[in-house]
């Protein structure tokens, strides 16, 4: 087999399927990504999220017998929705991030890799993979990178100069001794507008990220919310696109090649008050397809509760009442407490009253509390 000529074939049946941009790596280890997971590790930056082993994550032999070559595939995805909703007093709504538009990419980038490992197994007889997306154990921003896909960028993303960060990546591992690609050079240079402008601070500096203050993942967890971060999420219900859309490289970049991650504006830009109450059943009808449902309803309910504080959103009071006082989940009943106070009025300021007395969780108490603190200052200024 002439694995270069093959190489030249692969890239040219992988357009032919619908991937954006393919390239080859070697399957050594990851030094410099395991020094960084160990350091992100001892300071506690890590989400939870991850595979455990940092071994595993950066050490493609211990995953794969016997691994000569990883390719990487990158698919483009839109940054802009068309037709979208727009939200008004009395109809507030949530937003999802860019990345959960559309089917759940996980299935769209497993279909392609699927579809190039059938291929190169039809060609070349006793080839092996193993295929991930997202969830396996390498870090696909490093095997993307080593694959000259992007740079990596200051934001932690992978940054290709065809389509900006709006990539969904995967990769996977082969026995197949393919020439790997020349990694690509950085292009940030000295913009640091994705530092300056992140809501937390999470972006402590050039590529590196403490997870457990992105709002990315903080809309993910599913307890109470440190009060910092109540204030910054804004009407966010899933993820955070902020240190993308600050991007020069991702200026007037905007893609619709794959129909499959065209989103509908009334999932991904939702109301936020029928959240309150959406049964599970519904929940998985309407927002299972995509990839932001993937920890439930309850962190999306949660997060909804605070953009409606966010936006002051007085219509939705009464409902907020109703889950503070009847919803069996103390998150629910607690956050519920902290955003009636930041709204105000004397309903909620009632209604807050009559559940420091009948409330039995200490955590709601003291979200409760938290909310009557809200009217004490009001009072003083």
């Amino acid at each position: 087999m002439d694995y270069r000529q093959f190489k030249k074939e692969i890239i040219e049946y992988s357009k032919s399927i619908g991937i954006d941009k393919i390239g080859f790596a070697s399957s050594d280890p990851f030094v410099e990504m395991k020094n960084l997971l160990i350091r992100q590790q001892e300071l506690g930056y890590q989400s939870g999220f991850e595979e455990k082993d940092i071994n595993k994550r950066t050490d493609p032999s211990l995953i794969f017998d016997g691994p000569r070559s990883i390719i990487a595939i990158a698919l483009a995805y839109p940054s802009r929705m068309k037709d979208a909703p727009k939200g008004k007093k009395g109809e507030r709504r949530g937003i999802f991030c860019r990345a959960s538009w559309g089917t759940d990419y996980h299935i769209l980038v497993r279909e392609k890799l699927e579809q190039l490992a059938s291929y190169i197994d039809s060609r070349v007889p006793n080839s092996r993979f193993k295929l991930m997306v997202d969830t396996g154990e390498l870090v696909d921003r490093a095997v993307a990178e080593r694959a000259g896909i992007g740079w990596s960028g200051k934001n932690c993303s992978i940054i290709t100069p065809e389509f900006g960060s709006y990539v969904y990546l995967g990769e996977m591992i082969t026995n197949l001794p393919f020439e790997p690609d020349d990694p690509m050079n950085d292009q940030c240079g000295d913009c640091r507008l994705c530092l300056d402008v992140c809501p937390t601070g999470a972006l402590v500096q050039a590529g590196q990220l403490n997870a457990q203050q992105c709002i990315a993942f903080l809309t993910q967890t599913k307890g109470f919310l440190p009060d910092e971060y109540k204030q910054k999420i804004g009407n966010r219900v899933y993820g955070c696109d902020t240190c993308q859309t600050i991007c020069p490289k991702n200026k007037g970049m905007d893609f619709h090649i794959h129909p499959e991650m065209e989103p509908d504006p009334e999932i991904v830009k939702p109301l936020l008050q029928p959240l309150l109450s959406i049964s599970n059943r519904e929940f998985k009808e309407r927002f299972g397809p995509i990839s932001g449902s993937w920890r439930g309803k309850k962190p999306i309910q949660r997060n909804a509760i605070i953009a409606l504080a966010h936006f002051k959103e007085n219509s939705a009071v009464s409902e907020l009442i109703e889950v503070m006082r009847k919803d069996v989940r103390p998150v629910m009943r607690g956050t519920a407490a902290w955003a009636l106070g930041k709204i105000g009025g004397n309903e909620a300021r009632e209604a807050l009253l009559n559940a420091e007395k009948d409330e039995q969780d200490e955590e709601v108490v003291a979200e409760i509390r938290k909310g009557l603190e809200f009217f004490t200052v009001r009072d003083e200024v």
